[in-house]
């Protein structure tokens, strides 16, 4: 069904062969929007465009691994020679390499941030160079992750980049106004390959995939966590004309709920006139500002 404010948009989603990003890409098709599926899987990105076509919608694949420069460009140009512009640039593609901190690599670490953190960069450099050439405004939304607001045990790589993703959504929303340009991070929480790993999910998603058991509530609404398709929604919400004011923001899904993330602020503030030596920092830490120190990282469901 087509959306107004997305009718004849063209988009690019990144890590669209399966999982999250394809979900995202039939969802903007099926509103309306021409895609351009990217994959570093042939087969994967093929299979999506032949999915989205056979079901009415406009797509076609680009093979590109995210993360350096020439990718980013020539998956702009795709869109512009294929379709005639960009206006949606959906940046998705992930990879995760998880080890505690004392046991991951120096390729563990580059090979996350170059995917997630340098990727996303990337290719919103490239899309926003031509919204902005082009003065007609656009989309930009990106992925983000609980792990990149609240940290995560055994994933220090994906954490921060991801974390390093919402800061850049702050400060592109500011760049990026003038010329009409909103960006917004969405925060899933969806059964994919990724979640797949975390037991306390796992049994739930193979029941899923398996023999189509739907989620309990005590997923989708006790912890927000749904199927890839239940996060599609906000993505063609974010695309269309009515998000224009929205920018600047993490907005999480999953399940049946929704959620606006906030950003980071002072929560607690004390003065002393000469400024902190350390010794008057102890004394008063406990009764001023580290009186409620504040948590940190996701929390484990209690699914019983």
């Amino acid at each position: 069904m087509e959306s107004a404010g997305i009718t004849g948009k063209v988009a690019v989603v990144t890590g669209s062969g399966r999982g999250l990003g394809l979900a995202y890409a039939k969802a903007l098709a099926a509103s309306g929007a021409a895609v351009v599926v990217n994959d570093v899987d042939p087969a994967a990105a093929e299979a999506a465009v032949k999915e989205i076509v056979a079901a009415g919608g406009s797509a076609v694949a680009e093979v590109a691994a995210v993360g350096d420069t020439e990718a980013a460009e020539r998956l702009v140009d795709r869109a512009v020679s294929e379709f005639g512009r960009l206006d949606v640039m959906c940046t998705n593609a992930g990879i995760l390499r998880d080890r505690v901190l004392w046991k991951m690599s120096d390729d563990d670490f580059d090979d996350v941030v170059r995917v997630h953190l340098r990727g996303t960069f990337t290719c919103v450099r490239a899309a926003v160079r031509h919204m902005r050439e082009r003065e007609g405004g656009g989309r930009v939304i990106v992925a983000g992750s609980p792990a990149g607001q609240r940290g995560n045990f055994g994933q220090t790589n994906y954490a921060a980049a991801k974390a390093g993703i919402a800061a850049m959504v702050r400060t592109w929303a500011m760049e990026c106004a003038k010329a009409g340009v909103t960006v917004n991070a969405v925060i899933p929480n969806a059964a994919t390959e990724m979640t797949k790993s975390i037991p306390a999910f796992a049994p739930y998603i193979e029941a899923l995939e398996k023999d189509g058991v739907p989620l309990p509530d005590s997923l989708r609404k006790g912890i927000g966590f749904g199927t890839a398709e239940d996060v599609a929604g906000l993505v063609v919400y974010l695309a269309s004309d009515a998000s224009a004011q929205v920018t600047g923001q993490c907005v999480g899904i999953g399940g049946d709920r929704l959620s606006l993330w906030s950003h980071p602020q002072e929560i607690s503030v004390a003065y002393r006139d000469g400024g902190w030596p350390a010794a008057d920092i102890a004394r008063v830490w406990a009764t001023s500002v580290g009186a409620r120190p504040e948590t940190y990282g996701i929390p484990v469901p209690d699914l019983d």
